[in-house]
């Protein structure tokens, strides 16, 4: 019984934010990872990259929502065109949302200018399914908690991102399709769109600042605004705070000890009506750059 309570209470509180706000996984580092989110930034580090990211939201709330990204991506034809995949793997209380797709992008370089431009497509499945193992329920014979409830269904998005070595800003939509969420209601997954930019500025020779901003926005819904503003010490360290508009705050660190590995690490604590009863999200974050010596940076990147 308490777990039913518990998941109740939980599924309510998830319900509320997606209709209300946004139904894909949260992400505080979304700037390490724009990959998923938007495939036009396929191929844009001009050099093969792994990321993976683990996130643990409202660490103490039995069926909290625990999420993993994982993406790879790698520019081909002198870097003109850029490829990769990522999948996402979400669970909410009894429900787990997968999501597995490809990315190509075409990448457009200006003459006299360090900026470039892209143009991306993904495909792929969105996979939901409940699992009601577990679960004390009013009515054990009911249908809807006996039976094997799964949607699975295809899936494109499309991207454009222009970038340069100190600024970006990108468009896309990563879900075209509008589908049914589930079996057991009217939830509808609606199309979102995704606008990011960011800037670097190179104070001096140990300090860069970088701010950099997320805006998520969909049909009858409240727009989602995520604000970063990190400094960069000495090309290695990152530490940063954020405030996601009327929902939370936090901070967030990475250290970079070559010009391939970067680890990193994000807290938020929610401001709203969730902040009771929980002890906030606890992010980590890997990513690998694999680069030939000819293509070695002397300056790291930053988008």
């Amino acid at each position: 019984m308490r777990k039913l309570i518990l998941y109740t209470v939980l599924f309510t509180c998830m319900s509320q934010i997606h209709v209300n706000a946004q139904q894909d996984a949260q992400s505080s580092l979304y700037f390490f990872n724009p990959l998923n989110y938007n495939p036009a930034y396929a191929g844009s580090r001009g050099s093969l990259n792994f990321t993976a990211i683990n996130r643990a939201q409202w660490v103490g709330w039995e069926g909290a929502p625990r999420t993993q990204f994982l993406s790879i991506h790698a520019p081909i034809m002198k870097k003109h065109l850029g490829l990769g995949g990522n999948l996402s793997y979400d669970r909410v209380g009894v429900r787990t949302n997968f999501t597995l797709m490809a990315n190509v992008a075409y990448h457009l370089e200006f003459k006299h200018s360090d900026w470039k431009i892209s143009m991306g497509l993904s495909g792929g499945i969105q996979s939901s399914q409940y699992d009601f193992n577990g679960l004390t329920v009013i009515d054990p014979t009911d249908y809807n908690y006996t039976t094997s409830n799964q949607v699975k269904a295809p899936n494109f998005g499309t991207g454009m991102y222009a970038y340069s070595k100190n600024a970006y800003v990108g468009f896309s939509i990563p879900r075209l399709i509008q589908r049914s969420l589930d079996t057991l209601s009217n939830s509808t997954l609606q199309r979102h769109y995704f606008l990011a930019a960011g800037y670097v500025h190179h104070y001096n020779s140990v300090l860069d600042i970088k701010p950099s901003v997320l805006i998520k926005f969909t049909e009858n819904a409240p727009v989602t605004v995520d604000f970063n503003l990190s400094a960069h010490f000495y090309k290695q360290f990152w530490a940063g705070i954020m405030y996601r508009y009327r929902e939370s705050i936090g901070m967030n660190f990475s250290y970079s000890p070559t010009d391939s590995w970067t680890f990193g690490y994000a807290y938020d604590f929610p401001i709203n009506h969730l902040r009771f009863n929980n002890w906030g999200s606890h992010e980590l974050y890997v990513a690998f750059d694999l680069r030939s010596k000819q293509a070695a940076f002397v300056s790291p990147r930053y988008f």
